[in-house]
C-alpha cells in the first residue's frame, strides 16, 4: 500500500468515525426528547413509562444505525422486511427483541418466526397457520398479535372488528401459538380527536375480547407512531411504533 493510498485510507476512516459520533449524539438527544414525551403522556393518562416498549421501527435505517441505537440503551426492534430482518439481527446480541411489523406474507413465515418475540400484523387464519408449523420446527411458541383496521380503510391491512371474535374462535385452537392482544395504524390524517377515537376502540376492543376470552393473556395493545405515540399512550397503549422520532 502506498503512502498516499494509506493516507486517503485514515483519512477516510477518521471521518466515518466522526460521523458515527455525531449520529450517536444525535440519536441520543432524540432517545432523551422521546422518554420525555412518553412520560408526559403517562402523567397525563395517569401511567407509567415503564408500561411502554418503545419499538424502535428500523424500516429506513441500515444496521449500522441499529446497532448505535441498541448501545444506546434500546432492546426492542421493529422491521417490516424478512430480508431486512435477517441482516438487521446479525448486529445485535443475543437477547435483543424483535419485533415483526409489517404484513407478514405467508411463505416469509419461516424466515421470520426463528427470529422474532412478536409478529404484530396477524390478519388471516391460514398465515398463523403457517406461523404456528414453523413455531413447531424451532420450538417455540410464538407470540402473535392480531391486526384490526379499526378505521375501515380500504388500503390498510387487518381484521374488521366484526370478523375478531370468531377469528380468536378459530386461531385459539392453532398450536404454538399465543395471542398476546392487538394491533392497528392510525389513519393519515391531521385531526388527532379522530386518530384518538381510532385507538380508544381498539382499547375498547381489547377489553370487551378479554371478557370473552379468559383462559387468553390478551394484554398488548401495538398503536402509535412518531406522529401520535402521545395519543395512543393516552388510550392505553402498550407498544409503540417509532421510527423518525428517534433516527432522524
Amino acid at each position: 500500500m502506498s503512502a498516499k493510498t494509506w493516507a486517503r485510507k485514515v483519512k477516510r476512516n477518521y471521518l466515518d468515525s466522526m460521523t458515527d459520533k455525531k449520529d450517536i449524539i444525535r440519536y441520543r438527544e432524540n432517545i432523551s426528547i422521546l422518554n420525555k414525551e412518553i412520560g408526559d403522556a403517562c402523567r397525563n393518562s395517569g401511567r407509567r413509562p415503564g408500561e411502554i416498549t418503545v419499538i424502535a421501527a428500523t424500516k429506513y435505517v441500515g444496521p449500522e444505525g441499529v446497532r448505535m441505537i441498541h448501545e444506546l440503551g434500546l432492546n426492542d426492534f421493529g422491521e417490516n422486511r424478512s430480508d431486512e430482518l435477517l441482516k438487521k439481527q446479525e448486529v445485535l446480541p443475543e437477547g435483543t427483541r424483535w419485533h415483526f411489523i409489517g404484513h407478514l406474507q405467508s411463505r416469509k413465515a419461516k424466515i421470520v418466526v426463528p427470529l422474532v418475540e412478536y409478529i404484530h400484523s396477524i390478519d388471516s387464519l391460514s398465515t398463523m397457520e403457517k406461523v404456528g408449523n414453523e413455531a413447531g420446527k424451532v420450538p417455540k411458541t410464538q407470540k402473535v398479535l392480531i391486526e384490526v383496521n379499526i378505521s375501515g380503510e380500504q388500503t390498510k391491512y387487518g381484521l374488521r372488528r366484526d370478523q375478531v371474535d370468531s377469528f380468536i374462535n378459530n386461531a385459539s385452537n392453532i398450536k404454538n401459538i399465543e395471542i398476546k392482544g392487538f394491533m392497528t395504524m392510525a389513519p393519515y390524517t391531521g385531526d388527532m380527536e379522530y386518530i384518538r377515537k381510532i385507538f380508544a376502540e381498539l382499547r375498547l376492543l381489547k377489553e370487551k375480547m378479554s371478557g370473552s376470552y379468559k383462559d387468553l393473556d390478551l394484554t398488548e395493545l401495538s398503536m402509535g407512531m412518531s406522529n401520535d405515540f402521545k395519543i395512543a399512550i393516552e388510550e392505553g397503549a402498550t407498544m409503540i411504533r417509532v421510527g423518525s422520532n428517534i433516527f432522524k
